[in-house]
């Protein structure tokens, strides 16, 4: 909506009529420790003739790179049908349906959603979405401290092979509310969680153990044995997931003895393009034994006294819309938008066509694999089963190979030397079913000249 600026007189008359001095009174409640200090890194304001410029620049950087990065973000094929239809009106301008039996259109969309969402996951209920998957993954924390009925405490473990932004914003997010996140390492050479490492996590109580599968280098962790160890333990199972990949790999409902209690991942993959960093959405589901832990909207299908189908939001605390201190979480519209791309999407491809999406992603990948660890000075590091996404070794700086692929138009994979600096040298890459025989070969040739040079 438009930004609709009040002069000074405006906001002195409304000032007056509550009887306030100034506007920072009316945050008073806020100490005074936690306010901002300052907005000293926000650059100077420029024209919108100059910001229309700036952009224009900004987003023609994007343009003719081919990508094989992934990390979180992936890049497929959008039906065009599939925005077609998200654009339009109805839905472009659809706000929270406060008003369930105002809004039947927005809540059976949403419904479809959560559908979609159970089936993949094979979990009693999904919720109405989150913000993105890393906020999600937070968001499961904060439910499973409040729904762990065996093990009273505020104590998690994650494995060190989740997503680290996603690790960085949980810890973010709950440290505040006395949370302790504890990180288990994996075993550097395979990648993955070893169970026996978990054995000196044995004497203490966790409310839950957070997962990822694929991890975050596209590996297959030992799920089944995982979820039986957190249960052992009367820890929750939270399940990190790649959506895509749930149409070939084995749902989280059915892992080890029980099954995962949380499902929570980002929904970009359904649909929803890469944009320069946006946008995303988180997905979540759970089991039936928790499901008024869950944050966000829940809507529900049934028939009024005239037998017609009508949806409606279920499940809902009054608090979740006007008392914010006391609400489960403060999970609003900003992703609708996204949410309805990925449930065309979804309607589009149904099951099988997101089945062969992922396993074209997975040929991709592995052929891509083959090709350029022909090359000296280039190794596979991880060997075990994965995903679309794989691990390569160098022999030299990967921030120099990343820029001189660069220069070429080709954005070669996600620098893990940050992140993991005990890997060494090394690189994830990442291809979809975007990618051709031609960009395979246009991706070995230019590294081949740069690792030869």
């Amino acid at each position: 909506m438009p930004f609709i600026p009040h002069s000074e007189a405006d906001i002195k008359q409304m000032l007056d009529t509550i009887g306030v001095n100034s506007i920072d009174d009316l945050f008073d409640e806020i100490p005074v420790e936690l306010r901002a200090k300052g907005l000293d890194k926000v650059p100077e304001s420029i024209s919108e003739m100059d910001l229309g410029k700036m952009m224009q620049k900004r987003a023609k950087l994007d343009a003719g790179n081919l990508c094989f990065i992934g990390a979180g973000a992936y890049e497929h094929h959008i039906p065009a049908a599939v925005w077609d239809i998200t654009m339009r009106g109805e839905f472009l301008t659809a706000y929270t349906p406060y008003q369930a039996e105002a809004s039947q259109g927005t809540l059976q969309l949403v419904y479809e959603f959560q559908s979609n969402i159970a089936n993949l996951t094979g979990l009693y209920a999904a919720n109405a979405s989150l913000y993105d998957g890393a906020s999600g993954v937070a968001e499961a924390v904060l439910m499973a401290v409040r729904g762990n009925r065996k093990a009273k405490t505020r104590r998690v473990l994650i494995a060190g092979s989740v997503n680290p932004r996603y690790r960085e914003v949980v810890e973010s997010i709950v440290k505040s509310q006395n949370i302790e996140i504890i990180t288990i390492p994996f075993n550097e050479q395979t990648g993955v969680i070893d169970i026996a490492t978990l054995s000196q996590y044995e004497d203490d109580t966790y409310a839950a153990l957070i997962i990822q599968q694929p991890d975050f280098f596209g590996n297959l962790e030992q799920v089944d044995e995982l979820t039986n160890w957190a249960h052992a333990h009367n820890s929750l199972l939270i399940a990190v997931l790649n959506p895509l990949a749930l149409s070939v790999l084995t749902a989280p409902a059915d892992w080890g003895e029980k099954g995962a209690d949380i499902a929570v991942g980002d929904g970009q993959p359904l649909g929803v393009p890469l944009a320069s960093g946006g946008p995303y959405y988180g997905f979540m589901a759970c089991t039936k034994a928790l499901i008024r832990q869950m944050p966000g909207r829940i809507i529900g299908k049934t028939v009024d006294l005239d037998g017609k189908v009508g949806y409606t939001l279920t499940l809902q605390a009054r608090e979740q819309h006007i008392r914010r201190a006391k609400a489960t979480s403060n999970i609003c519209t900003n992703q609708g938008l996204a949410v309805t791309a990925s449930t065309i999407h979804m309607a589009l491809l149904g099951a099988e066509g997101l089945e062969r999406v992922a396993a074209a992603s997975m040929h991709n990948t592995e052929k891509l694999v083959q090709k350029l660890t022909a090359i000296e000075g280039v190794d596979l590091l991880y060997s075990g089963p994965r995903f679309h996404e794989a691990v390569l070794s160098f022999d030299r700086s990967v921030d120099q190979v990343l820029e001189q692929l660069a220069d070429k138009n080709i954005l070669g994979g996600f620098n893990l030397t940050k992140d993991y600096p005990e890997l060494g040298q090394c690189l994830l890459i990442c291809a979809t079913e975007l990618r051709d025989d031609d960009d395979l070969d246009i991706y070995f040739g230019a590294l081949t000249d740069i690792m030869s040079a």
